[in-house]
């Protein structure tokens, strides 16, 4: 090959636009391969957002895609036999609760186009939603079960339509959409997918969808099917899966992964840039939480621990350190929490900040994440001298050894606080 080696990153809600774990490995990576040409497909849920990083210099392309923004038929033409047997296929797959087959809808015509006016528009489609309906979702009004299955076809079909940068390999960074998008480039282009995953993609989305009052019946059902089926074509899809622990690997080999094709890569920081972080003791006790200010962070148990603590230790500080801008509603909920346990005087919201400044004088650190892969920031304070107390969250239990007086159940600030008090 007479140029360089040109990646494409295919990334979900995360890098550029998103500061954190995996942003920041993503930025990482492509500023340490400096001899290789990276090009960014992005799919976000709204356009025009604020880049988060700035771009490196070997960065030579970036497609920012909406997903929502599905196109229009505007001649209402009626789909094709082959693409609607495909969408039809599909959806009797969902609706069997049967992991679904995208080989057919990745490999149709590509007439997925006509989703809008001549798909909606064909008497087969709607008998086969009707009577989904009538089955799966009696205690619901139709409506519900169709604008569900509208919205969530249409993320599915957009996707297959996207025209990603060519590349010589595709890299997606997730499961789910970018991942679906990373395998159709693959396909057409003829080209490898490589598939690393920090978390658990339809784990995580499966949990949201739970826990959502707005997702009602089955249409539950159909979207966690979805989830994994996207999870499932992409482990079976990859040259290379890779998971950040055993223990994943091992889930996703049950979902389809081919074991020889699935490697752990554990996560790693810069050594030197974390060791040389000066200690010094500063008066008190200081605890701090480095991350977003984000429902996944649960900031609010992080604070009802706070305020335990400070019963016994007054002179403790505590610090929220990171961007507060990415939820804000979320955030003034936090600072009005602090507000009225009046804490105000030993909590500190930081911002976004050099955590190496706040490396140097902290004396513990916590992570009270609801869900979380393998935590840099444990890394990261192991390093500097911080030690850690986190949830038990992704791979956090295996990192702290399954201790006890480090680790607490999720949403559970009485033992967490319990065990700050046992590192003072």
């Amino acid at each position: 090959m007479d140029r360089p080696l040109r990646v494409c990153m295919v990334l979900e809600g995360t890098y550029p636009y998103i500061t954190g774990g995996v942003a920041a490995w993503v930025q990482d990576i492509i500023q340490g391969l400096p001899e290789v040409e990276f090009s960014l497909l992005t799919l976000s849920p709204q356009a025009n957002q604020k880049l988060r990083y700035t771009l490196p210099p070997n960065v030579k392309d970036h497609v920012d895609m909406v997903l929502s923004d599905a196109p229009r038929n505007k001649e209402g033409r009626k789909p094709g036999k082959r693409s609607l047997k495909a969408v039809l296929q599909f959806h009797q797959q969902m609706f069997e609760n049967k992991n679904a087959d995208f080989n057919a809808l990745i490999t149709a015509p590509k007439h997925l186009e006509e989703f809008d006016n001549g798909l909606l528009r064909d008497t087969s489609l709607w008998n086969l939603l009707l009577q989904s309906n009538v089955r799966k979702n009696p205690a619901y009004a139709f409506s519900d079960y169709f604008w569900a299955w509208q919205s969530s076809h249409r993320l599915l079909f957009n996707t297959l339509q996207i025209k990603a940068p060519e590349a010589d390999v595709y890299h997606a960074i997730s499961t789910g959409f970018a991942g679906l998008a990373a395998l159709t480039a693959s396909r057409t282009n003829n080209k490898p997918f490589l598939l690393t995953e920090h978390g658990l993609y339809h784990k995580e989305r499966e949990i949201e969808i739970r826990k959502a009052d707005f997702v009602r019946g089955y249409q539950r059902d159909m979207w966690i099917n979805i989830y994994n089926s996207l999870s499932k074509i992409c482990y079976q899809s990859a040259d290379v899966v890779t998971a950040l622990f055993e223990e994943n690997r091992q889930k996703q080999i049950e979902l389809g992964a081919d074991p020889k094709r699935c490697i752990v890569i554990p996560n790693g920081i810069d050594i030197e840039r974390f060791s040389s972080v000066e200690r010094i003791k500063k008066p008190g006790f200081h605890v701090g939480l480095v991350g977003r200010i984000v429902p996944i962070k649960d900031i609010k148990t992080f604070i009802a621990a706070a305020k335990i603590v400070l019963d016994q230790i007054p002179e403790a500080v505590f610090y929220a350190i990171g961007p507060t801008d990415e939820e804000p509603d979320y955030y003034k909920e936090c600072v009005a929490m602090v507000e009225s346990l009046h804490i105000q005087d030993r909590f500190i919201f930081t911002g976004r900040q050099n955590v190496l400044d706040y490396y140097a004088f902290l004396d513990l650190m916590l992570l009270t994440s609801v869900r979380e892969a393998q935590p840099l920031v444990i890394l990261e304070g192991w390093v500097a001298g911080v030690p850690c107390i986190s949830t038990k969250v992704g791979n956090a239990p295996e990192m702290l050894d399954y201790d006890e007086r480090f680790l607490a159940p999720s949403k559970d600030p009485e033992k967490i606080a319990k065990n700050v008090l046992y590192v003072y």
